[in-house]
């Protein structure tokens, strides 16, 4: 398993008339999470598009369980529990301040080759350097 934090706080444009962030704006917490997930781990999501490898997700799930409001500091917590192949599964936990579990989403993306469009699997680069942390 792999897992890495980063913080966000919730800018005015997130949120909706009644000052809770508006559903459809958890998505990109979550892809802030996977990037930034990547990059601790030394890989520019921007680079592995460039080398040939893009990630399009195929399935989201979101549990809404508290709002989160303006000016909230969130912390995003991103793991991958499973050893990626041709698709890597993604579970995502956000808290509030109080650290209250506010939002949790599941996100499972596919490695597909930028110039076909078709599924691959994942570079040799990124396994090298995710694989010991998935040793049994």
């Amino acid at each position: 398993m792999i897992e890495h934090s980063t913080t966000l706080r919730v800018r005015y444009a997130e949120t909706d008339r009644m000052g809770y962030v508006y559903y459809g704006n958890y998505p990109s917490y979550f892809e802030l999470g996977r990037v930034e997930w990547l990059r601790n781990l030394g890989i520019r999501y921007k680079d592995m598009e460039d080398s040939g490898t893009m990630l399009p997700v195929l399935h989201l799930e979101v549990k809404y369980i508290r709002p989160a409001k303006y000016d909230d500091l969130l912390r995003l917590v991103t793991r991958v529990s499973l050893l990626p192949s041709s698709r890597i599964h993604f579970e995502h936990e956000l808290y509030n301040e109080e650290d209250t579990l506010i939002t949790k989403g599941a996100v499972v993306l596919v490695f597909v080759n930028t110039t076909t469009g078709k599924p691959c699997g994942a570079p040799t680069y990124f396994l090298e350097k995710v694989q010991s942390f998935f040793k049994e």
